[in-house]
């Protein structure tokens, strides 16, 4: 049964009042969950108890990990059992949404004092609103950015400068190769990068430099402008100098950077915790994405700087046994207090703007705050998607796409080949959908 929003009303009533609600108040007792970061558990669990507190509704969140989470909630959407409520993603929400498997939230929010979608970012808001209808089918959960990661100890084996927040990718470039021509005999690189390094590798210096993935209305694309074709082949130029891919294939970017092997590589907020419980975590710090000087005058002009941001969604499934009280747990998630708690927390920056300060000094004796500073001193752009992202995003990291030019990155024509087909295959792939 559906409950009406009345529940909502007298829930928030008894909580600003202190009182505790029993479960009784709800047709179920438990809730399940499923994320896909185990690094996310521990703070996410703590929140969710203090509403299970206060509701009387236990919620159990399992961690399944990325590919096998995908298989269980489509398994599930075909007729096995999902989740009550779960995380979305960029690059699958759309066909859920049109597909009916998410559960409506208007009727919830519209009810709900504690929730006004325009205090979250636009972009993550936009990716849970269903084009067709105007509907929402997610509350916004974060939002994340991107920041160029170093090894010090690295740097100062081979005499280089560390990396600042006034670095351009030519400085980048000037830095990996120094480190890569000391660090031959050793097998250390000056940096690592592959194709699946797109949103916090490679898109970052389309955008920089002008072009983009997918034009804002998800309905073209200009990859093979002159603009993109800049970016990428300042992208080959740093390939040339860094580790090879059949390296990062056995191996990979983080491994690489936590073996010692490379001394730089950018990455998302979401991953922090991985280097900051790393072996030698003292020895790694953040610097702010580096900034593009398209226009080649040394400085770091407006639109030069730019970190790709995004966001995950709290979603339920389109028919769960008790509709209200998954929406409530949602926007138990959602509200700023949480969401403030979730950044003090470490868990990740909110899907709330400007509440998000307290995630820079969540680690101590690691400096994050080039996570954040990005926010004031560059411009974010959400990440590229369609109705089904994966196809093209999939087939960019292939034979007649990047990877040619990706493996071998001396060619500059052939990286320039490369955007242009990848403009084709991205244009072809929206037009089937």
């Amino acid at each position: 049964m559906r409950k009406t929003g009345f529940l909502s009303a007298a829930l928030a009533a008894c909580l600003a009042a202190g009182f505790t609600m029993s479960a009784s108040a709800y047709d179920v007792d438990k809730i399940t969950v499923n994320i896909w970061d185990n690094n996310q558990l521990a703070g996410l669990q703590q929140i969710a108890d203090e509403w299970t507190e206060q509701s009387g509704v236990k919620v159990q969140i399992d961690v399944v990990d990325w590919d096998n989470y995908w298989t269980l909630l489509e398994s599930g959407a075909s007729g096995g059992t999902l989740p009550d409520v779960f995380w979305m993603h960029s690059n699958v929400v759309q066909m859920y949404m049109e597909n009916d498997m998410l559960l409506n939230l208007d009727e919830y929010i519209e009810k709900d004092d504690k929730i006004d979608m325009a205090n979250y970012y636009e972009g993550v808001t936009d990716l849970f609103t269903r084009d067709d209808n105007g509907s929402i089918y997610g509350l916004p959960k974060d939002h994340d950015t991107i920041a160029l990661l170093y090894n010090k100890a690295l740097f100062d084996k081979y005499g280089v400068d560390y990396p600042t927040d006034d670095w351009s990718w030519e400085d980048v470039l000037d830095a990996a190769t120094k480190i890569t021509e000391g660090g031959k005999d050793d097998g250390v690189y000056g940096y690592a990068i592959n194709t699946s390094n797109n949103q916090d590798g490679w898109y970052n210096l389309i955008y920089g430099y002008g072009g983009n993935v997918v034009s804002e209305d998800h309905k073209s694309s200009s990859i093979g402008s002159d603009e993109a074709k800049a970016g990428m082949e300042m992208m080959r130029k740093i390939l040339e100098v860094s580790a090879p891919q059949m390296t990062v294939a056995e191996t990979g970017t983080d491994a690489l950077f936590t073996s010692g092997l490379a001394a730089m590589i950018t990455q998302g907020s979401w991953m922090i915790n991985t280097f900051y419980k790393a072996e030698n975590h003292d020895d790694y710090a953040w610097a702010m994405i580096p900034y593009s000087d398209a226009n080649g005058n040394g400085a770091c002009d407006e639109g030069e700087r730019v970190s790709c941001y995004n966001g995950l969604g709290w979603s339920a499934k389109a028919d769960p046994e008790d509709p209200q009280a998954c929406y409530d747990l949602i926007s138990w998630f959602c509200q700023e207090e949480q969401q403030k708690e979730q950044a003090k927390l470490g868990v990740t920056m909110g899907g709330m703007k400007g509440i998000s300060e307290d995630f820079a000094s969540a680690f101590e004796g690691m400096d994050v705050s080039a996570f954040t500073k990005v926010e004031e001193a560059g411009s974010l752009f959400f990440r590229p998607y369609t109705r089904n992202t994966p196809v093209w995003e999939d087939a960019l990291q292939q034979d007649g796409a990047f990877l040619n030019a990706w493996q071998d990155p001396s060619d500059p024509e052939l990286m320039a080949q490369a955007c242009d087909n990848a403009q084709t295959i991205i244009e072809n792939a929206i037009a089937a959908e």
